[in-house]
């Protein structure tokens, strides 16, 4: 996210109950492996955030991670790797080079054909750059950049223009289609493009917002097994407390249909930016996901919704939680808790990811649970709630959940690494072939090979995590 981009409206949420659901791991003993082999991707002085990775279905050995940097100023950290992650090549991108002044929070997803899709912000201009690679992430070059809407869902010419600002873009490609959404400066404003081959990209439509998404952001967008789009969004963009999750569907992708109104789909009580012990600079939102079965199995056609859940405002209590929909969003099942502790500590920031394979799911997220300010491993300076490992779950239809899974060996702490934006917005999973491939952001030192040191500043961290 860029910084300095001041909220656009208060949104709150009154006369909501406190929801509280068991976790779906209840019961189930733990798994008594040890975390698994973690990778330090940047092994880069000062810091790395708010990652993207992404694997390719026509050689999974082949994944890409890029990240923000806060130095230079313009540019992000890109790794490349064809062994399965194991090791990795790396570079800076976007540092005025060919993808321009690269600013922050790209967004990654390859497709079918090996096309492989980046969207992020510019420094300075307020438009939507999108690149392309079609040699596994080696080399990227623009093939858009979208200045602002043609039209808004037909209305008038007064509502036609420029962004205002842009905010924290997704991407996906799916299905000969690949869209991207992003906050255009009060709505969401979502660009899709025809792809019929490695290479062969149409061009992106700009014909629309998506209808009531004005102060809605910090979303995600997906693509259905018949070509539907499904875009989610948070309202609001400010304040610690209220905070309702809305979805949007398209449902003929790239034809005329366009998207409809909004669905209201949870509650989370997180808002927009919520201060919370171990995210104390940039705050956390309830950073909301979405992965749709494709596979054309038992649940082909199911869309899977991540979010945070604060249990009760200002308690610090926040949760991971999922739900689905079986009828394209319309309705939405009851929410399963994903994290299995017991403490009232805080998870936040994320991340789902659906494995084409064997269409099970994955989630990942930051995790407080084992700081009780006590010492040991789970805590780095006494303070209850401030330090926060890496942990991930998974689960073949929504409903119930494997026992978590501590992912990252070391505990970090994002205040120590004086990042401005502590871990940043979000973290980065790719799922397939059974191995979930997370990314996070990481000042543990576990690998002995961040050379600023332990507790300092944060490297990217990565790991090849095998589903139960």
């Amino acid at each position: 996210m860029r910084s300095g981009l001041s909220a656009a409206a208060v949104f709150s949420s009154l006369c909501v109950a406190s929801l509280v659901v068991g976790p779906a791991g209840a019961g189930q003993s733990r798994r008594p492996d040890p975390p698994p082999v973690n990778v330090d991707i940047s092994q880069r002085h000062t810091n790395e955030s708010e990652e993207a990775i992404a694997v390719n279905p026509t050689n999974p050995q082949n994944i890409v991670m890029v990240s923000n940097v806060d130095v230079p100023a313009a540019g992000m950290f890109e790794g490349v790797s064809f062994d399965g992650g194991q090791t990795w090549t790396t570079k800076l991108i976007g540092n005025n080079d060919n993808l321009g002044d690269a600013c922050c929070d790209p967004s990654l997803s390859f497709d079918n054909y090996g096309n492989l899709f980046l969207a992020y912000l510019f420094n300075v201009e307020d438009t939507l750059p999108i690149a392309l690679s079609t040699d596994g992430g080696l080399n990227f070059h623009l093939i858009a950049n979208i200045p602002g809407i043609g039209k808004r869902n037909g209305k008038g010419a007064q509502e036609k223009g420029l962004f205002r600002f842009v905010d924290q873009p997704t991407i996906t490609a799916a299905e000969g289609e690949v869209w991207a959404v992003v906050n255009v400066g009060g709505p969401i404003g979502a660009f899709g493009a025809r792809v019929s081959g490695l290479g062969q990209v149409g061009d992106f439509s700009t014909a629309e917002v998506v209808p009531g998404t004005n102060n809605c952001t910090y979303g995600d967008v997906a693509i259905g097994p018949a070509g539907q789009v499904m875009q989610v969004c948070t309202l609001t963009e400010s304040g610690q407390g209220g905070g309702k999750l809305f979805v949007n569907i398209d449902p003929d992708g790239l034809g005329p249909a366009g998207f409809g109104d909004r669905v209201f789909a949870a509650d989370t009580h997180v808002g927009g930016f919520d201060f919370i012990p171990p995210q104390p600079d940039r705050s956390v939102d309830a950073e909301p996901g979405l992965a749709w079965d494709r596979s054309g199995g038992p649940h082909n056609g199911r869309v899977y919704l991540v979010y945070t859940l604060e249990q009760k405002n200002e308690s610090d209590n926040t949760d991971i939680f999922v739900r689905y929909s079986d009828d394209g969003g319309a309705t939405w099942s009851a929410p399963v808790r994903v994290n299995d502790d017991s403490t009232a500590n805080s998870q936040f920031l994320p991340k789902i990811s659906l494995d084409p394979t064997t269409a099970h799911i994955a989630v990942v997220w930051y995790d407080a649970r084992n700081d009780l300010g006590s010492g040991g491993a789970g805590d780095t300076d006494g303070v209850p709630n401030d330090d926060a490992q890496f942990w991930g779950a998974f689960s073949n239809d929504g409903q119930t959940f494997s026992s978590n899974i501590q992912i990252s060996t070391g505990t970090s702490n994002s205040h120590d690494a004086h990042n401005g934006i502590d871990y940043g917005d979000y973290s980065g999973l790719s799922f397939f072939g059974g191995i979930a491939h997370p990314a996070w952001a990481d000042n543990a030192n576990s690998t002995g090979n961040n050379p600023d040191g332990t507790l300092h500043q944060l490297d990217v961290y990565t790991a090849a995590v095998s589903a139960p």
